[in-house]
Order: structure tokens, then C-alpha cells, then sequence
């Protein structure tokens, strides 16, 4: 699909000098693409924020030793 848009010329010579002049679409459809998969990313984020509860977590009282029993348990498996 064709799409028409509009930029400055120093944004056009910036663009060639990355891409060159023959690969302004791919090197375009290449960002937008990293743009896009960013913004879904923080859909995700953002639609995750708040769904871990403040407590009632096994980790709690003392975190630290969670972490280290979460990687003794780690180390036994890959064993």
C-alpha cells in the first residue's frame, strides 16, 4: 500500500544519510514498525499496572530470602 507523507528536507537528508535513497521505504517501514511494537509494549504495561496486589505475597516479611530460596530452587533444576 501507498502511503503520502510529508517531511522537512533536513529530515529527508538525515534519513538518506542512515538509509540512503533507495531504502527510504524499508528503513521507514522498519521504524514504524520498533514504534508500534513499542507502543503495544506499553499497552501491555500499562494495562498490567495494578495487578499484583500490595501484599499477601510469600516474599513479604523478607524478600531477600525469597530470592535466594527462589535461586536454590534455580540451581536444582538446572542440575
Amino acid at each position: 500500500m501507498r502511503l503520502h507523507i510529508a517531511l522537512d528536507d533536513d529530515l529527508v537528508a538525515e534519513l538518506d544519510r542512515r538509509a540512503g535513497p533507495r531504502q527510504r521505504s524499508a528503513f521507514i517501514a522498519e521504524l514504524i514498525q520498533r514504534g508500534l511494537d513499542d507502543e503495544r509494549r506499553w499497552d501491555d504495561i500499562e494495562a498490567a499496572l495494578g495487578g499484583i496486589s500490595d501484599t499477601g505475597h510469600d516474599w513479604d516479611d523478607d524478600p531477600a530470602e525469597w530470592v535466594r530460596r527462589q535461586r536454590r530452587g534455580d540451581r536444582r533444576r538446572s542440575g
